[in-house]
């Protein structure tokens, strides 16, 4: 097997129809299934696919008696024609976007705290400039945000980096840490203790994300400096409004960003609990790919939200 050339994919005639192939092979792992998908005969596919192997010279799915496969060499075909048919798809969003007299279409993910409050800001300053601009806006936590970026699915996100990512692929511009704090209902036994200690909080339930997510690790740790036992009881949740749901009910406490506090946490309901030491997590910022040129519209959305980060930091 030679090394391919850089134009590879001209000499071996790849069509866009061996990429849609490949997608359905790594579905159903399946030669008849994904042909049927394609509305393809099984021999049509199976040609399709052994004449492309025999032009690259090397063999991309494992074919045995349960079906057939991606090799090494097949994942990354896969991958690659996954990103390849996101990216024309998203091509066809901005064309007929344009067609309809608007700006083009900008998909961006977000956690929670600046969701509450940069990227509201942002959405609000873009859209006098660019009305038509349309906005496609999805809240998650990173380790959630960044795999569908790398798979063009965002033009850009607004969250950390998790471990296990190559930070090579990325271009990070840091925003700022993310305040939290500890949330109780307003007539909580603890509210009206001036600053309870820490170990006082310790003897009621909590609700708080899952083990490994960001602000469960900063309170895990919290206790462990602390020289203190978790609290027993501990319901688990991604769900903010879960969890808020459940202090407003009893005596339950949960961590939220402030950002949050200050936009959902109504003072006539909810009170925020004072701590010895100031809480936050680790530094989020607006992360885009390296290698990925924004589209006119992501440009300016990301041009208005660095404005915006830029208004705040003068504020503060």
């Amino acid at each position: 097997m030679g090394e391919l050339p850089p134009d590879w994919f001209l000499k071996v005639r790849l069509k866009l129809r061996h990429l849609q192939l490949f997608l359905a092979l790594d579905d159903h792992r399946n030669l008849h299934r994904a042909a049927d998908t394609l509305g393809m005969s099984q021999p049509a596919a199976s040609k399709l696919l052994n004449e492309l192997e025999e032009r690259l010279g090397m063999q991309l799915f494992e074919r045995h008696s349960r079906g057939i496969e991606p090799n090494w060499y097949g994942e990354i075909a896969v991958r690659h024609a996954h990103d390849i048919l996101s990216s024309l798809q998203q091509t066809g969003e901005e064309l007929n976007a344009l067609n309809d007299g608007n700006a083009g279409v900008v998909s961006v993910g977000t956690v929670m705290a600046p969701a509450v409050t940069l990227i509201a800001q942002t959405l609000e300053r873009v859209h006098r400039r660019l009305p038509g601009l349309k906005v496609n806006v999805h809240v998650d936590v990173s380790p959630a945000l960044i795999p569908r970026l790398l798979e063009g699915e965002f033009d850009m996100v607004v969250s950390r980096i998790p471990a296990g990512f190559d930070p090579g692929h990325f271009v990070f511009e840091e925003i700022g840490e993310e305040a939290i704090c500890i949330v109780c209902r307003r007539n909580h036994p603890l509210a009206d203790k001036g600053s309870p200690t820490l170990a006082e909080m310790t003897a009621y339930p909590w609700s708080l994300q899952p083990p490994g997510a960001l602000m469960r690790q900063r309170v895990d740790h919290l206790f462990m400096y602390h020289d203190l036992s978790p609290p027993a009881r501990i319901v688990n949740t991604p769900d903010m409004l879960a969890s808020l749901a459940q202090v407003a009910v009893s005596d339950t406490l949960t961590v939220v960003s402030r950002e949050v506090a200050e936009l959902l946490c109504d003072p006539q309901r909810f009170h925020l609990l004072p701590t010895e030491e100031s809480l936050s997590v680790q530094p989020y910022g607006l992360v885009t790919l390296r290698k990925q040129r924004l589209s006119p519209g992501a440009a300016a959305l990301s041009t208005v939200l660095r404005e915006v980060i830029e208004d705040s930091r003068s504020t503060e």
